[in-house]
């Protein structure tokens, strides 16, 4: 059974009592920072509240493992969004301890494609036109490894200006507790 009908009369609800009022700001992140991220259930209300972060503060880019797979993808597109468009004058790359991204099995999830009916076909078609699975569902051997990944493809990214930093972090996914990994103030 969908869980739509229960979003949409809670929705309703929240809108009628005008709940949104609490959560009113502009696209302008207060705190000037973009936060490329895991989409990790654990962390979407953990996360910001061990940075002390609310509603407007920061431009948040989640995907799987907080991994640029590719340097011009979406994500990477948000984050040079962020940076020219929506003032965002630092970059946050925020992995986390028991990541699933961590040791991904790419044949095995190409195995879940095709008991999904997914055509193995569709698949071959994809790998003769330069789609490599490997390296499409890339995963890390560690969060360490995949954040710093993520920062040098940032740091050295063809359109990504020079003087804005960008900063590697690992979340402990129970506690909140923040490590850094790197700390990049350079100078401008």
């Amino acid at each position: 059974m969908s869980i739509v009908p229960r979003i949409m009369e809670f929705n309703k609800q929240f809108v009628e009592e005008k709940q949104y009022e609490a959560y009113m700001t502009d696209k302008f992140p207060d705190k000037k920072v973009a936060i490329l991220t895991c989409m990790d259930t654990r962390l979407v209300e953990l996360l910001p509240k061990a940075l002390n972060i609310r509603n407007g503060d920061a431009k948040f880019i989640k995907n799987a493992g907080a991994i640029l797979t590719q340097p011009f993808g979406s994500a990477m597109r948000s984050i040079l969004v962020a940076v020219y468009e929506l003032g965002a004058r630092e970059v946050f790359v925020i992995g986390h301890h028991g990541c699933g991204m961590t040791n991904l099995n790419t044949e095995g999830l190409v195995g879940k494609f095709i008991e999904h009916g997914i055509d193995p076909l569709a698949i071959e078609t994809l790998e003769n036109s330069g789609i490599r699975m490997d390296k499409f569902l890339k995963g890390f051997a560690s969060a360490d490894e995949g954040v710093m990944d993520s920062v040098k493809l940032i740091r050295k990214h063809p359109l990504f200006p020079k003087h804005i930093p960008v900063h590697g972090f690992i979340i402990d996914p129970e506690t909140g507790a923040l490590d850094v990994l790197v700390q990049d103030y350079r100078e401008e």
